[in-house]
């Protein structure tokens, strides 16, 4: 029986990673999102809005996925608002495709803040877990929207039959516009400004990130373990961390991002210097250097998403995730931190995003 998938949330990092890699292996694809992105070669577009059931109905009408990839969420103002809004877009699609019987495996990403916490509790004191943290810690007592996501599909699947399996990665690096959560395209976009202004490469967060162990997990690893997961009858209905397999200290790394850009780096001076603040007037800065450069994109919140990095560079431990559980039942890939990130800067310069 042929593979039919339905990646959902197709246009962000996650998403537009694993659509490449599931048409690249030869999976009929179809990327669902409200604004379809067409430059993933063989991939089939879908344009729905999740919150709107009629709509899936109409949209989803002749497709009859087997494997689903949820792979989206919507930020909201408060974590109440998080779960009720992210909490209904996985409950109705799974309700829509529920009629269809067809859905064999249904994938869910969503991350570390199953650990640390939610946005406005993140990784603040008395929630702080253990590290590196594994997929048996139990969850925080505290309201989280990917508690509630998760949640659905389990209920869905005991009603429907279908097995899952649950993704927890760090911070994703890949190419994406229009990203919620972006390290990397954040720090080359600052680091561009850095260059232009003349401005240090300064170092925004914790002492403990500078000076402490990381991970972070490149979206085609974490693509390659969700295509995995889906098609390996020992990784069925399970959790699972996925980091791209090495460790790292920021002060190690971000000397050699600053040399990649041939700007100063500044590194931890006893202070924390949130980039939200440091980029907060760099807007006009940015759309200089699009029409300089003849950018793509000039508007700065498109690519960058500062407040993000700030979370993950201010926390106040070192994090890095433990991935025995899939290695011992047979997920090996690796990825080279550095690879991560200067590959990306690399896509970025050559699709004219950066200068």
């Amino acid at each position: 029986m042929k593979n039919i998938a339905l990646v959902v949330g197709a246009t962000g990092i996650t998403g537009s990673n694993l659509a490449e890699k599931l048409v690249e292996k030869g999976w009929t694809t179809y990327g669902l999102s409200r604004n379809p992105n067409d430059s993933i070669d063989g991939l089939i577009t879908v344009s729905a809005d999740l919150l709107n059931p009629d709509d899936l109905v109409t949209k989803l009408a002749a497709i009859e996925p087997t494997h689903v990839f949820f792979t989206t969420w919507m930020r909201n103002d408060t974590e109440a608002e998080n779960i009720r809004v992210n909490g209904a877009m996985v409950r109705n699609l799974l309700h829509v495709l529920s009629a269809k019987n067809s859905v064999q495996h249904v994938a869910l990403v969503t991350g570390l803040k199953h650990y640390l916490g939610p946005f406005d509790a993140y990784a603040k004191a008395g929630t702080l877990p253990e590290t590196p943290v594994r997929e048996e810690h139990p969850r925080l007592d505290l309201e989280n929207f990917y508690y509630a996501q998760e949640d659905e599909v389990y209920t869905a699947a005991e009603r429907d039959g279908f097995t899952w399996s649950i993704h927890r990665p760090h911070s994703v690096i890949g190419k994406a516009v229009g990203n919620l959560m972006n390290i990397g395209t954040t720090l080359a976009v600052y680091a561009s400004i850095c260059k232009k202004t003349g401005r240090p490469f300064r170092f925004p967060g914790s002492a403990e990130q500078w000076h402490g162990l990381s991970d972070v997990t490149d979206a085609r690893i974490l693509a390659e373990q969700m295509i995995w997961a889906a098609t390996t009858e020992a990784a069925q209905n399970e959790a699972f961390n996925i980091a791209n397999g090495d460790l790292f200290r920021w002060k190690w790394l971000w000397k050699q991002i600053a040399d990649w850009f041939e700007v100063e780096p500044a590194g931890f001076d006893g202070e924390i210097h949130p980039l939200e603040v440091e980029m907060a007037a760099d807007a006009e800065s940015w759309k200089e250097i699009a029409v300089k450069y003849n950018l793509k994109e000039s508007e700065i919140d498109r690519l960058a998403s500062a407040w993000h990095t700030d979370l993950d560079l201010g926390r106040p431990l070192e994090v890095m995730t433990d991935m025995s559980k899939s290695r011992k039942l047979g997920f090996t890939a690796y990825q080279d931190t550095r690879d991560s990130f200067f590959d990306l800067f690399k896509k970025l310069r050559s699709e004219n995003l950066i200068p």
